[in-house]
C-alpha cells in the first residue's frame, strides 16, 4: 500500500509542477509583479517603458480577492511582456473617475504608446503629449483568458518561439 501512495504522490507531485491550468493547488508565483497605483505620473513613466499595461481599477471586496489572485497569476505568467497594475479607486478617485465608468471593478489595458500631433494652437511646446490605445478586457478572467485577449489584438505577451 505504500508503494502504491508514493507512485500516486509523484504522479500528483509531476501534475502539479506541470500543468499551468491546475486550479485545485495554489501556485507558487515568487514576488508579486502586480504594481500599486500610486500616481499619474509613475503610470505614463510605465507606459513609455513600451509594454502593455492591464490595468484593474477596484474598489475593496469580494469580488476583488478573485480578481487579485487572478492578477497575480496572469503577471507572474506574462512577466515582463505585459505588466499588471491595481489602482484601488477608493484612494484615487481622479483617476478612476476620468475612465467615465459605473460598475467596479473593471480592466482596461493601454498599449502603443505614441507622440501626438503637437499642431494645436497655443500648445506649449514644452509638453509632450501622447496618444494611448485603451481597449476594454471582457474575456474571461483568468491567466488564460488574458492569453487569448492578448492572441486576439495582436498583443505580444511572451518571448517568439
Amino acid at each position: 500500500m505504500m508503494e502504491e501512495h508514493s507512485i500516486f504522490h509523484r504522479m500528483i507531485s509531476h501534475l502539479r509542477s506541470t500543468c499551468r491550468y491546475y486550479t485545485g493547488y495554489p501556485k507558487v508565483l515568487g514576488p508579486s509583479r502586480v504594481i500599486h497605483f500610486t500616481s499619474e505620473r509613475e503610470f505614463v513613466h510605465i507606459l513609455h517603458q513600451g509594454y502593455p499595461v492591464v490595468v484593474a481599477f477596484t474598489i475593496r471586496g469580494n469580488l476583488t480577492k478573485h480578481l487579485d489572485r487572478v492578477l497575480e497569476e496572469a503577471a507572474a505568467e506574462f512577466y515582463p511582456h505585459v505588466k499588471f497594475m491595481r489602482v484601488e479607486c477608493p484612494k484615487y478617485p481622479g483617476f478612476c473617475l476620468t475612465r467615465q465608468r459605473k460598475e467596479y471593478p473593471f480592466i482596461e489595458i493601454f498599449h502603443s504608446p505614441e507622440q501626438a500631433s503637437t499642431r494645436e494652437r497655443g500648445a506649449d511646446p514644452n509638453i509632450t503629449k501622447y496618444a494611448v490605445k485603451v481597449l476594454p478586457f471582457n474575456y474571461d478572467l483568468s491567466a488564460y483568458g488574458f492569453r487569448e485577449y492578448f492572441k486576439r489584438q495582436g498583443i505580444r505577451s511572451s518571448d517568439p518561439k
